[in-house]
Formats: C-alpha cells, structure tokens, sequence
C-alpha cells in the first residue's frame, strides 16, 4: 500500500487526469457504479416503493 501526502489540489487534478483517459464507457460505468454506491450513503430523501427511475429538475421559476 503506498501512501502519499499532497494537496487537495494535486489529488483533485490527477484524479481528472486518471478519469479523462478512460474511454466514454469506461466513464459511464464508473458513473453508474458511483450511483449504487452513492445509495447506500444517508440522505433525507423519502423512499417510495415506486422502482421507476425519475430526473426532478427544480427551477426558481
């Protein structure tokens, strides 16, 4: 295990370079698997029993 003290600034820039050099679908697989494990963090959303995917966009209109 290597460990390596740097900057936030340095972490954040070579995570952007590891993810820009993967394919387009390398990105999205990473996103989606993002998204599952994003599920199991807290959050004061309501959970419904409807399985359906939703996008809410919320506008100050």
């Amino acid at each position: 295990m290597k460990i390596a003290f740097r900057t936030k600034e340095d972490a954040n820039k070579e995570q952007e370079r590891e993810f820009l050099a993967l394919s387009g679908s390398e990105r999205f697989y990473r996103f989606v698997g993002f998204i599952q494990q994003s599920k199991k963090l807290p959050s004061k959303a309501k959970k419904t029993k409807d399985k359906s995917f939703k996008i809410i966009i919320k506008t100050n209109r």
